[in-house]
Formats: C-alpha cells, structure tokens, sequence
C-alpha cells in the first residue's frame, strides 16, 4: 500500500511538472510589447496619457499587432502614476519600479519638467526608449547635446519645446492686441501681467516674455505672479493684477491652478483678457469646473473640434470624444507617440533600444495634430519634434459661450486652417474699455 502511495506522488509531481512548463509567463506564452505610461494619473494630464495610448493599443492590436521579423506582437500597457504634481521623488520611483519591476520594454508620457528630468536619467541608466508626451523646457533635450551616447533614448513627441510655445503665445496675444485695441480704441501700449506658476518649466518663458513682449508687441509687462501650483484661491494676484491697470493676463499653467484662476478671474470681474497657457482649459470639464466663469479663457491648444491639421486630427478627435466623452489635451499625444514607436520597431526588425533609436531618428510620420519628424544629432537639441509649418504648429483655442473655438493661427506664415473663427473681446472688458 505504502509502495502504491509513492508512485501515486511521483506521478502527480511529475504531471505538475509538465503543467508548470507548459504554462510560463504571459510574455513566454506570446509575443508581448511592454510599453509603459507613466503620469499623474489622477489629473487631466495623466488621464489623458493613458487614453490616447490605450486607443493606439486597441487600433494597432485589432489590426494584426507588431510585426518582427516573421513574429507577430502584441503591445501590452502599463499604467503608472507619476504622482509628479506633487512629489518628482514618487515619479523617479515610479519609474525605476517601471521599468525594473514591471519590466516595461519602453516608456512614454511624462509631465513636470522637474519629475520629467530625473526620470529621464533613469530611463537612460536602463538604456529603455523613454518618449516624452508633456514636458516642454527645450534644456531636458540640450542635454542630448552634452552627452548623446547617454540621453539618445530620449525623444520629445509632443508638446514643442518651450521656446516655441512662447513664439505661439506671442503671436496669439499678438492678434488678440490688435483686435482689442481696433474693437475698443484703445491708445498707447497695452498693458500685460504675466501670471505663472511656480513650476521650473515656466522660468525661461518668463525671461521670454519679459523681453519679448516689449520688443515684438509694443506692449508693457506690468508685473509678474507666481502663484502656487497647488493655489486654490488666486484673488490676491488677481486683485493685485486689477489694479496694476493689465489688459491682458499672460498666463503659463500647466495644473490644476487653471480651474481657479479661470473661474477667479470671471467671478470677480477682471478687466482683462486672459491669453497664453492653461492647460486645463483644453479639457470639456472646464465649462463646468469654472461654473461658466472660464468664458472667453484662451490657450495654446494641439486640437480643436472640427479644425483638421492633416486628415488623421478629426478622425482621432472624433473617436477620443465618442470613447472617453471629453476633448483630447496635448498629453493625448501618446497615442501618436505609440503609433511611430511602432512604425520604427518594425523598421527596425527587433526591440533592442540602439536599433530602435537609429529609426526613430528617421521618422517622418502624419499624425494627428502634424507632420513629425525630429531634430538630429547635431541639433542644439537631438531629438525633439521639428515645429513649423509643414510640421506641428498648434493652435490656440478660446471659451466662447461654452464651446472651445479655434481662433489661431489666423493668417500666420499663410495659414488659417479652416473652422477657424475670430478671437473676441471679454465682456468685462469692454465694460471697462467701451467708450
């Protein structure tokens, strides 16, 4: 009997050895590409990194997947939360955990340029391909420059670098100066108040502006505000604004401050026009979140309802709003980030970094809110999206009676795409300006 038990549990040690070879991991199981999204999830930003990748995923994936060589793939994603608004500590960790732990093949998205920065440098100690989908300061790709052999894997999809987001502004508040100042009679040099906050992206922009303003436009900074990036409350700087007799407000807002500003701004009646950055007025929640106050709010934007930069931007506008119910932000680049990645491991034939990096160099894809190509090696900045028309230009949206209206470029380098629409005067200040 006892003879007949041991044979019983070599035959069933032995079938749970087959078992547990036949079964592996997922990756053993089929083909799977990691790619990593990595952002403050629980913001707008973040939120929208992950549905823009998780619809490049679902399209590429329906399609057949990635093909290597004679393997197929499959591209699986990782949702990590940066934490980054709050603590660029929890997104280095959050990173290295990505990448060691979860063992992600490839990273995008990204946000904070102090949370971006060091995740950048631990990205390039696993040699892992990180595309950036949100940070714009130009110095996170000059350091591609200073050391390429160490920082290549690092390429910048979307936003362009920050010194063309100020180029961008300029112009916006540029046609926004002339129009106010025809429509209200306005003599002398208008007044400008930049508003940014207190986050290391905007440092340079402000240096920017206060040169620039005066030099390009004709008009007078007043002053500079520097609110928290966590402020919920910003009637100091905009009663302090009030009174330094500003037409308009330049603004650099990438968080949540845009939500109380906007709506501070309406609430009170500001006698000025808000032009510039505000990230969460790119997002459909900010009708409600300002309770209608963010009316006549105006900011850079990469999208615009029923405004086509090539024939993809209103194919992907449209299926983003049907799935998740909202207007893709700029972090929504991912999805193009996904989509090229793609394009260049097929080129490429294999997923090892340093081939991979050699064809991204090479992209030239049309996206969704442009033609894509990067800059090379002997650029001041490797690797960061070409700006310009024929490439990316953006635009620039404004709340009007709760629609976001694309009102630039307007007759820029030859260009007003069509479904653009003029930029209007705010209510409050014509109260203030009307003669």
């Amino acid at each position: 009997m006892r003879k007949k038990i041991i044979h019983i549990l070599v035959a069933c040690s032995l079938l749970l050895l087959l078992v547990a070879a036949g079964c592996g991991t997922p990756a053993e199981e089929a083909n799977v590409i990691k790619i990593g999204v990595i952002g403050p999830m629980q913001f707008v930003q973040g939120e929208h990194h992950w549905f823009g990748a998780t619809m490049a995923r679902d399209e590429i994936n329906a399609a057949g997947g990635v093909t290597i060589g004679e393997d197929t793939y499959t591209i699986e994603l990782i949702k990590t939360d940066s934490n980054e608004m709050l603590s660029p500590t929890d997104a280095t960790a959050a990173m290295e955990r990505l990448i060691t732990v979860d063992k992600a093949d490839f990273v995008i998205g990204g946000f904070r340029t102090e949370a971006v920065l060091p995740m950048q440098d631990v990205a390039m100690d696993y040699e892992t391909i990180f595309l950036g989908c949100g940070a714009a300061t130009y110095e996170i790709n000059t350091r591609l420059a200073e050391d390429y052999d160490r920082y290549k894997y690092w390429f910048r999809v979307t936003p362009f670098h920050s010194n063309n987001l100020v180029a961008n502004s300029l112009a916006t508040l540029g046609l926004a100066g002339a129009i106010m100042q025809g429509g209200l009679g306005l003599e002398g040099p208008l007044k400008v108040a930049i508003l940014r906050e207190g986050a290391q992206w905007a440092n340079d922009m402000v240096a920017a502006y206060e040169a620039y303003v005066p030099v390009a436009l004709g008009m007078e900074v007043v002053g500079t505000w520097r609110p928290s990036p966590t402020a919920t409350d910003l009637t100091a700087e905009l009663t302090a604004i009030e009174a330094s007799g500003a037409h308009f407000i330049l603004t650099i807002i990438s968080g949540p401050i845009g939500i109380p500003y906007a709506k501070g701004l309406g609430e009170l009646e500001i006698p000025a026009a808000s032009v510039g950055i505000n990230v969460e007025a790119q997002a459909d929640g900010f009708w409600d979140a300002t309770g209608g106050f963010g009316n006549y709010e105006t900011t850079l934007n990469t999208y615009a309802e029923g405004v086509a930069m090539t024939e993809f931007t209103i194919p992907f506008f449209d299926a983003f709003v049907e799935k998740v119910g909202q207007t893709p932000t700029y972090n929504a680049g991912t999805y193009d980030a996904i989509h090229l990645l793609v394009e260049a491991i097929e080129r490429a034939g294999t997923l090892d970094s340093d081939a991979v990096v050699v064809e991204l160099k090479k992209t030239d894809y049309v996206g969704t809110a442009g033609r894509i190509t990067f800059t090379q090696e002997d650029a001041e900045n490797p690797h960061d999206v070409v700006y310009g028309p024929g490439f990316v230009t953006g635009v620039a949206t404004q709340w009007q009676d709760g629609e976001m209206k694309c009102i630039w470029p307007w007759d820029w380098n030859d260009i007003t795409y069509e479904g653009t629409v003029q930029w209007q005067i705010p209510d409050r200040v014509i109260k203030e300006y009307a003669k």
